[in-house]
């Protein structure tokens, strides 16, 4: 089997397994689980976070063996999804590529594409963030991050970067969880910024392309009336 069959055939179950685990989480730490519930949540945590394993060797087996080393350090983003089950949730944003065909053309395609991934992104980083601050934060003493809302709150003040400061992470694993939400944060800023700035350079090349066919049909207006005018100047001349 070759790699791009595997990826082709396991899409689609890596996708309900971020959702299953995405639900999972949530529900664990939202109701604050205990007894029977918690270990049926534990048990699908644990089920999606083997599939995310068996995806990631898999495709380390499969790839070519001259290019092995290469697949490794530029999918390090996968190898977090095993390695931090917080992101696992993130494939779900594969889903927005299939938005693509309904845009007009190429350029807008891509664009499009990104301010949706963009947007997803930002929604899912603020949930996700969240739910690992409350899991983080609760029981802690002197925490302020007590309710999923406070965790909502903070999550949304903390991505913009805004820090009001009336809800802080007070464990070393919520304030880990606020540097990766940040620096998240910046990042998705920087993808909006460039979406913007892309479109702009396209409107500009199209009022550019517009004005150069105006000028060369003027020219060649021109020139046309330059050559009526010397064929009835040559008539005159005969």
């Amino acid at each position: 089997m070759t790699q791009q069959r595997w990826r082709e055939l396991t899409e689609w179950p890596l996708i309900i397994a971020s959702i299953l685990f995405l639900i999972a989480y949530a529900w664990e730490v939202i109701a604050d689980l205990q007894g029977p519930a918690s270990m049926v949540a534990e048990f699908v945590l644990w089920v999606t976070w083997g599939a995310f394993v068996l995806d990631y060797v898999a495709n380390l087996v499969l790839v070519p063996h001259h290019t092995r080393w290469r697949w490794f350090y530029t999918h390090l983003f996968d190898l977090a999804i095993v390695v931090l089950p917080m992101l696992r949730p993130l494939r779900i944003l594969r889903l927005v590529t299939l938005l693509a065909v309904l845009q007009r053309t190429a350029g807008r395609a891509i664009r499009g594409r990104i301010s949706v991934y963009a947007a997803g992104a930002a929604s899912l980083l603020v949930f996700v963030a969240a739910l690992a601050e409350l899991d983080a934060e609760r029981g802690v003493p002197d925490s302020t991050i007590t309710t999923f809302g406070d965790a909502i709150w903070w999550a949304f003040v903390t991505m913009t970067t805004v820090g009001y400061g009336d809800v802080t992470p007070v464990s070393a694993a919520g304030r880990a969880i606020a540097v990766g939400l940040m620096i998240g944060g910046i990042a998705l800023l920087g993808v909006v910024t460039a979406t913007i700035a892309s479109w702009i350079v396209e409107r500009v090349e199209v009022h550019d392309e517009e004005r150069d066919a105006a000028q060369v049909r003027h020219i060649r207006t021109l020139e046309a009336k330059i050559d009526r005018l010397q064929e009835t100047l040559d008539r005159l001349a005969a």
